[in-house]
């Protein structure tokens, strides 16, 4: 079935419209990151770089890393910016651009966001790096599309609305895995992670400058949740629309995030970039090492 032209938007030059991309300039790898300019720090590992294009918060480049063929994008803060991202990326991947419909023969991404956070318990260090087995959508935004209650973790969800006393105005939480494949390959080299997604980074995350909060417990309450072998490590803005879209889409999606603040010792790190740096370092392995 042929897409409509307002329904997906090409540019003229037969690129997605709002990441700017090429169909045959995508790699089968995708790096996400929330900031423009690490973009280019980590398009200092790639060789071979094929092109850098930037628009608005959207930049990207693609080259080769320990023999694999890696793109590197960056997304901008929330989820609302991953929702264009990752429709788009899986348009450049398994729609043909000339005739608008989508391929016969399904491409799957392995997409890893590398991100920071802020740890939410007093024996995750500064500078660890979390890997989100179960990231948890508090922005709603998967709750907009069909299949969403196939690929979450219902039982999950409801022990969580139970636990925080959930304030019914604010959107359904949604739980949802990372793929197998990433969480195996990071293991060894991270915290397992269960990421709270959150709209926005004052209220949505607890914090209070000068407006109330509707929620005034909730970082304790996150920090007592368990369930099972699980309990909640980190707050971020993008993993759960990663997860979420990229297993509805059919691709292989993570996220590794460096706590760059402890919210429960109240601490921050401002000077984080080398440790951000390890975390790619060590993320660039990894995904060199898959099968």
């Amino acid at each position: 079935m042929k897409i409509p032209e307002s329904e997906l938007l090409i540019n003229g030059d037969g690129s997605a419209f709002h990441i700017h991309m090429k169909p045959e300039e995508l790699a089968d790898i995708v790096i996400l990151v929330g900031d423009p300019g690490r973009v280019e720090m980590i398009g200092e590992y790639l060789s071979d770089r094929e092109f850098t294009h930037s628009s608005r918060e959207f930049v990207s480049t693609t080259g080769m890393y320990k023999g694999k063929r890696m793109t590197v994008l960056s997304t901008g803060i929330g989820t609302d910016n991953i929702d264009i991202v990752m429709t788009e990326l899986d348009a450049l991947a398994n729609v043909d651009f000339s005739t608008r419909e989508p391929k016969s023969e399904h491409r799957t991404l392995t997409v890893l966001r590398i991100g920071t956070c802020g740890a939410i318990h007093p024996d995750i260090p500064l500078g660890s790096a979390i890997f989100s087995h179960y990231s948890v959508g508090c922005d709603g935004m998967l709750n907009w599309y069909a299949g969403r209650s196939k690929i979450t973790n219902a039982a999950m969800e409801e022990a969580f609305k139970e636990h925080m006393k959930w304030n019914c105005n604010l959107p359904s939480p949604y739980f949802v895995k990372a793929s197998d494949k990433l969480i195996v390959a990071f293991e060894k080299d991270t915290v397992k992670g269960v990421t709270i997604s959150a709209p926005g980074f004052y209220g949505p995350q607890g914090r209070s400058v000068r407006l109330g909060l509707a929620m005034p417990g909730m970082l304790k309450d996150l920090e007592s949740f368990r369930f099972g072998e699980y309990r909640i490590t980190n707050i971020e803005m993008e993993s759960s629309a990663v997860a979420g879209m990229g297993l509805l889409l059919g691709h292989d999606c993570g996220t590794v995030c460096c706590a760059i603040a402890n919210r429960y010792l109240k601490s921050s790190n401002t000077d984080y970039k080398p440790q951000v740096r390890a975390v790619v370092e060590m993320a660039l392995d990894r995904l060199a090492g898959l099968s």
